[in-house]
């Protein structure tokens, strides 16, 4: 490739309690090589065109189901005189992260190099998922009591019907999840990051977890996220900081300790460097546009 690709890093629900966004896209032109920094997939609902994710290229027709981990890199492409119409759906990893509920997620990163990330539903499998997109939008939609925890199950059962699914048909390109030499261990340690920044993480204390150097850790974040592992990690932290400022009374001073900061004056300058306002000022910002919306 010859431009660098777009690194995209928001998405409508970002800095909310429940970092979930679903959407129907439309795409006439398919969509330029880009990577981003949350976890998502796409379902086909009609049209054709191509896919490419890690340089591994895939049909793309009604029923194709794609699940994108953090950092691939990604391209669409529309066939001639076609509109793809997919469902996307953008989320964090704290979603699957629940305590002592890690379980999919370990399941959905650890030890996938080898499976595909996309599988081609049909018959059965397809009718059901078609239903369950269609339930999850009208959830989406909604503001019904329970709606978060709702959508939080369904996205669940989805990627289970994903995995089991791609494991029981055995589809194992060749490269697939490739990410030059780094492949191995780079899901592996964006998981562990994103499963325990609000400790006092080190480098150090990643590299030995997995047996690795700690430039050979640097390294790998930094081919994987096209950041050094202190952004990465203050992003991590300043993201968690901004959903606890909208969606909870704790003080600043807690909500820095609660994401992993040891100081108030640390965190708060970071948070500034950052969002370009003070912790207070963002939480009395939100909390005004929450009250004036419709």
């Amino acid at each position: 490739m010859s431009q660098f690709p777009r690194y995209l890093k928001d998405y409508s629900t970002k800095d909310s309690p429940f970092q979930f966004e679903l959407l129907i896209n439309r795409l006439k032109k398919g969509y330029p090589s880009h990577r981003q920094d949350y976890l998502e997939f796409s379902y086909v609902k009609s049209g054709t065109g191509w896919e490419t994710i890690n340089g591994v290229k895939h049909r793309m027709e009604a029923g194709t189901f794609s699940f994108l981990l953090p950092y691939q890199i990604h391209e669409l492409f529309t066939d001639p005189g076609s509109e793809l119409i997919l469902y996307n759906c953008r989320f964090s990893m704290e979603l699957l992260m629940e305590p002592n509920q890690e379980e999919l997620m370990n399941g959905m990163v650890n030890g996938t190099e080898g499976l595909p990330s996309f599988v081609q539903f049909e018959g059965k499998e397809k009718a059901r998922t078609d239903n369950l997109l269609e339930e999850m939008m009208e959830e989406y939609s909604g503001s019904d009591r329970w709606r978060n925890s709702y959508l939080q199950v369904k996205l669940k059962e989805l990627l289970i019907r994903f995995d089991r699914y791609r494991r029981k048909n055995g589809i194992t390109p060749n490269g697939e999840l490739a990410l030059g030499k780094s492949a191995g261990a780079v899901w592996p340690i964006i998981h562990y990051i994103n499963g325990n920044y609000q400790e006092g993480l080190t480098l150090g204390g990643i590299a030995k977890q997995f047996s690795l150097s700690i430039s050979r850790v640097s390294e790998i974040i930094k081919q994987a996220t096209g950041q050094s592992y202190v952004h990465f990690l203050q992003d991590l932290r300043i993201r968690h900081a901004c959903s606890l400022l909208v969606s909870t009374e704790m003080s600043v001073s807690e909500i820095a300790l609660e994401v992993g900061y040891g100081s108030y004056n640390t965190f708060s300058r970071i948070f500034r460097g950052t969002k370009g306002i003070s912790p207070s000022e963002y939480r009395k910002m939100k909390t005004k546009k929450s009250e004036t919306a419709p």
